[in-house]
């Protein structure tokens, strides 16, 4: 089960040379739902792949049901409202915390009280993340009793569809775009990768393979500036949080600002996914479960390729050293 995250595909394109030195034989499904109306216009990734790509026309199929299931698409419409408020208010907690953070650690300390009270604000940015994971399972559990899409014979054509595509590829590719929309197109029809298959993905498709799916950008006009936790991945590769374009929308030199980023998710690492960049996990280096499981470093988190840059606890940006 071999998964390769590659950097951005605008300027440097990676995907093509990836795909040929996998060696890989007969059709390459495609997921580029992110790209959402512009789905269908795959004709250049279908170039790199050789022409043996086969679109799954997530976004396609999504509309599709939208418009034929009243019952989907009142919920959907619901979810969406309720999401957003959701995260109105997650994104106020959120933004108070991180600047206490910051307070805390500009404040002198004289008695060695500063390095635990940032530990403690630290905290209390996990647990406003911890809330809003919590509520957003809820409401995705609310949505699934609701429409209870099992039932539909509508969803269980596309996704008898979906399945036989899948079932027939020994290469999945993922490509980037609006993650929120890839994400619910994924989850919306339950894709699952089957054993054995090759996952290369970029951008919004690699953020989609991991356990936590994380927005940022430090270059933001107003609103929440702190990075925001989204969504649940698929998984695929636990314990790593990736950051694509991450020399375009990271402030990479504030070190504190990188040490607040690394120490918030320490239980990931955060490999820095940019223009060039393959970073590629075999089969067994994907996570483990427990501390010191297979396919995790010697400090209890994920093993990384060697040559992927990472951001380190203490802010500072560093590139795996081979074993």
């Amino acid at each position: 089960m071999t998964t390769i995250l590659l950097g951005p595909q605008r300027f440097t394109t990676t995907v093509g040379s990836t795909i040929r030195s996998l060696d890989v034989a007969g059709r390459i499904a495609m997921v580029n739902s992110g790209w959402e109306e512009r789905e269908s216009d795959d004709g250049e990734l279908a170039g790199h792949l050789d022409g043996r790509g086969v679109n799954l026309r997530l976004h396609h199929r999504m509309m599709d049901v939208l418009a034929k299931d009243e019952q989907f698409a009142a919920a959907a419409l619901d979810f969406r409202d309720r999401q957003d408020e959701l995260r109105a208010f997650y994104g106020i907690r959120l933004q108070g915390a991180v600047d206490a953070v910051r307070d805390v650690g500009h404040r002198t300390s004289l008695h060695d009280v500063g390095p635990a009270a940032v530990e403690a604000a630290i905290e209390a940015v996990r647990d406003v993340d911890r809330w809003y994971a919590a509520q957003l399972a809820e409401l995705y559990r609310s949505v699934r009793e609701v429409t209870r899409p099992d039932e539909s014979g509508l969803f269980g054509w596309h996704r008898g569809e979906i399945n036989a595509v899948l079932d027939e590829c020994d290469t999945v590719v993922v490509a980037g775009g609006n993650v929120r929309t890839l994400m619910r197109t994924l989850r919306v029809f339950d894709v699952a990768f089957r054993p054995g298959q090759t996952v290369v993905a970029w951008s919004a498709g690699a953020m989609a393979l991991t356990d936590q799916v994380v927005l940022f950008h430090d270059f933001t006009a107003q609103g929440v500036t702190a990075d925001e936790v989204h969504d649940t991945g698929l998984g695929r590769v636990p314990g790593v949080l990736v950051l694509p374009h991450a020399k375009r929308r990271l402030r990479l030199d504030d070190r504190e600002r990188m040490s607040l980023l690394a120490r918030r998710f320490a239980e990931h690492r955060l490999v820095l996914l940019d223009d060039g960049a393959v970073v590629r996990f075999p089969d067994g280096d994907q996570g483990g479960e427990g501390a010191g499981g297979e396919g995790e470093g010697g400090d209890g988190r994920a093993r990384v390729p060697a040559g992927a840059r990472v951001v380190e606890p203490d802010g500072r940006v560093a590139v795996v050293a081979a074993a």
